[in-house]
């Protein structure tokens, strides 16, 4: 696998918070049989051996994408993750003067219920909703809402960027995809100078979280002080997402916790809810929402076939007759597609499933020989449905956080209180 070699990675840390204190996935010495298995899955050279022994450990956060495939990876359970907020979750559900807010991911709902025994990929999106009520959310919301939101904005703005091509201030293209949080720290890290290429949208939680804060809290009559949001993520990059400096366009954090699914499972049995008995539910209506373009999100060239349809019916004034683009979705590697569109002529689109995939395809518009208008970027094979927070065992991940949460809560609310 391709590693970024040669290139000193840049700090772009939370504010407030000593970027060098924090990683985001860690490897536990005492766990590592020297396999080399996460070294072979980073595609940054984020992970290598630090001794004789061949110990692996991330040496760098400033070049760790926080992506966690590592950690899915490893045979032996030796990864595990740096920050977790579920022990604050729980303290803020049993507040009375807090008003907690879920956010769950289109990825989620299809890899929550393998931690409660159900085959891999069920769908199990209405008990999700119903354990979160469960588990004493006061709003159960949903990021599928802004997944829409995201598809009409970046649609919108690949159109815009098409037709300001040879006008005087024109944004480059390719665009790239803005919805990963490894990619754009990927970006961000490694090739600083494609920064314009990329969407200027926020991904789909980092519209969500102020949403809550300002529309939710308008329509809810909550002020929004109150207001305690909670991103579900099948992603540990997420984690450092919610964290961004930046991300405080409502006044206030707008993403005060991020948890994935593996933990959110882990909160579902310690509260002692039986998952598999509850009842399908549905998400409160105002920030819950959302349309079957949502939920291909979660798969490797859903953004990509999502937002395609949108432009395909605005340049060419016509309705897709067969609205599935499956071309472009993407298991492995890099697929790329020419798509007609009546009127306007050929979009030239590609999708990379990978970091070391999106590195060739960087390397391509670096060079100025990238043929394509627009580039979906996912860091997880497949897609989010692989992220890094997805289940791995249930029984493995049980243990992982029995051993491991409050050790983390401990050292990383300590930090959160100094900082």
């Amino acid at each position: 696998m391709k590693k970024i070699e040669g290139v000193m990675a840049q700090t772009n840390a939370p504010k407030g918070i000593d970027p060098d204190g924090i990683f985001f996935v860690q490897v536990d010495p005492t766990k590592c049989e020297a396999c080399g298995t996460c070294e072979e899955v980073c595609a940054t050279g984020a992970i290598q051996a630090i001794n004789e022994d061949g110990i692996r450990a991330v040496v760098d956060p400033a070049a760790c994408m926080n992506c966690g495939q590592c950690l899915t990876n490893c045979p032996y359970s030796a990864i595990y993750e740096g920050v977790s907020f579920v022990d604050e979750i729980f303290e803020k559900l049993q507040d009375p003067d807090t008003v907690v807010v879920s956010m769950p991911a289109p990825a989620v709902r299809y890899g929550l219920g393998e931690s409660f025994g159900a085959p891999t990929g069920t769908y199990v999106g209405g008990q999700m909703h119903a354990a979160l009520r469960k588990l004493g959310f006061d709003y159960i919301w949903d990021n599928e809402f802004t997944a829409d939101v995201t598809i009409m904005e970046e649609g919108t703005e690949l159109i815009q960027r098409v037709k300001e091509q040879g006008k005087k201030g024109a944004r480059p293209l390719p665009q790239f995809t803005s919805c990963c949080p490894g990619w754009v720290k990927f970006t961000e890290t490694f090739y600083p100078d494609l920064l314009p290429n990329l969407s200027s949208c926020k991904s789909p939680i980092g519209m969500l979280g102020p949403l809550s804060k300002t529309y939710g809290a308008h329509e809810t009559h909550t002020p929004a002080k109150k207001i305690y949001t909670v991103s579900i993520m099948p992603c540990i990059a997420k984690k450092y997402e919610g964290l961004r400096p930046e991300l405080a366009d409502s006044g206030f954090r707008d993403i005060d916790a991020t948890i994935n699914t593996r933990e959110l499972a882990y909160m579902i049995k310690t509260a002692g809810i039986d998952f598999n008995s509850l009842p399908s539910q549905k998400p409160d209506p105002i920030l819950g929402d959302s349309t079957g373009a949502a939920t291909i999100f979660g798969n490797s060239g859903g953004v990509m076939e999502a937002a395609l349809r949108l432009a395909y019916e605005v340049l060419s004034g016509q309705t897709l007759k067969n609205p599935d683009i499956k071309v472009v979705r993407t298991h492995e590697g890099i697929n790329t597609a020419d798509v007609a569109v009546p009127g306007f002529g050929t979009v030239k689109v590609a999708v990379a499933s990978g970091l070391a995939n999106a590195a060739k395809l960087c390397d391509e518009v670096r060079a100025g020989k990238s043929p394509y208008h627009f580039i979906e970027i996912m860091s997880c094979p497949g897609g989010c449905v692989n992220g890094g927070g997805q289940p791995i065992d249930p029984e493995v991940t049980a243990s992982l956080f029995r051993s491991t949460v409050a050790k983390i809560n401990k050292r990383f609310r300590a930090r959160r209180v100094s900082a």
